[in-house]
């Protein structure tokens, strides 16, 4: 391999090892003074004055936490190319971003970074693409935040309360009221109201399996759903059937 090439790979695999170890110190220590990053899913450019907090932001929750890389680390010269996948948990459908970074080397430092994101999900083309800048938040700030959503709701189960609404969500999970809408909007692809619903309906289904001779509007009403109309339409939607042609398809194969 040409000394170039050499330099360029040993200095963006210990970059990439500092990320992946969360190390802030080691990847600052490996910017060239006169670096220029720029991400072009916020349509942000960068230097070294306002990258420490930009990279802390977008550091990995855990330590030793891993993209899904889909290529090893090409070297050409004095830049290096890498391409990764980012899934977001939380989703009903597959929601994920391909990603990748050419990164120029110079005397040993990181000196130019282009960092391209584009937003894949199931049955979507061409996804609205609003000002990601004006919101702060990048690929894996996305990824983390979908974590928090789910984390959330799992745990805490707020849509357990019937006037539960997006800013309570919002401040519980730590983000502004439009950053959880662009969240569920733009990247998970659906609205606040059908997203907690569905929370409701498995909490439902969940309950239905421990006490299957509780009335189906008692166990909706514990739910979270604030009316029968609501609850109907959301179990014919994900189940394709009304409550009581679920009930008898259910007596039937036990």
């Amino acid at each position: 391999m040409h000394s170039d090439s050499s330099l360029t790979l040993a200095t963006v695999t210990r970059y990439h090892l500092c990320w992946k170890q969360r190390d802030l110190d080691g990847i600052m220590a490996l910017y060239h003074p006169d670096i220029q990053y720029h991400d072009f899913f916020q349509h942000l450019t960068l230097g070294l004055a306002q990258l420490r907090d930009y990279v802390q932001a977008n550091l990995p929750r855990n330590a030793g936490e891993a993209l899904d890389h889909s290529d090893r680390i090409r070297v050409d010269g004095d830049t290096a190319f890498i391409q990764y996948t980012l899934t977001l948990r939380g989703a009903a459908n597959l929601v994920s971003f391909r990603a990748s970074e050419a990164i120029v080397v110079r005397d040993g430092l990181i000196w130019q970074v282009n960092e391209y994101a584009a937003l894949v999900r199931e049955n979507v083309t061409d996804a609205p693409r609003p000002a990601t800048a004006r919101l702060g938040l990048s690929p894996r700030q996305l990824g983390i935040m979908a974590q928090d959503l789910q984390h959330y709701f799992q745990h805490q189960q707020p849509y357990l309360n019937p006037d539960l609404d997006l800013q309570e969500v919002a401040r519980a999970c730590g983000y502004s009221r439009n950053q959880m809408s662009y969240l569920l909007n733009q990247v998970l692809g659906q609205r606040f109201y059908p997203y907690v619903n569905q929370a409701r309906l498995q909490h439902l289904l969940r309950a239905l399996e421990q006490t299957p001779n509780a009335r189906i509007d008692e166990l909706a009403f514990a739910a979270g759903f604030n009316s029968l109309s609501a609850f109907y339409k959301c179990f014919r939607q994900h189940t394709g059937l009304s409550p009581t042609a679920y009930l008898r398809q259910r007596q039937h194969a036990m």
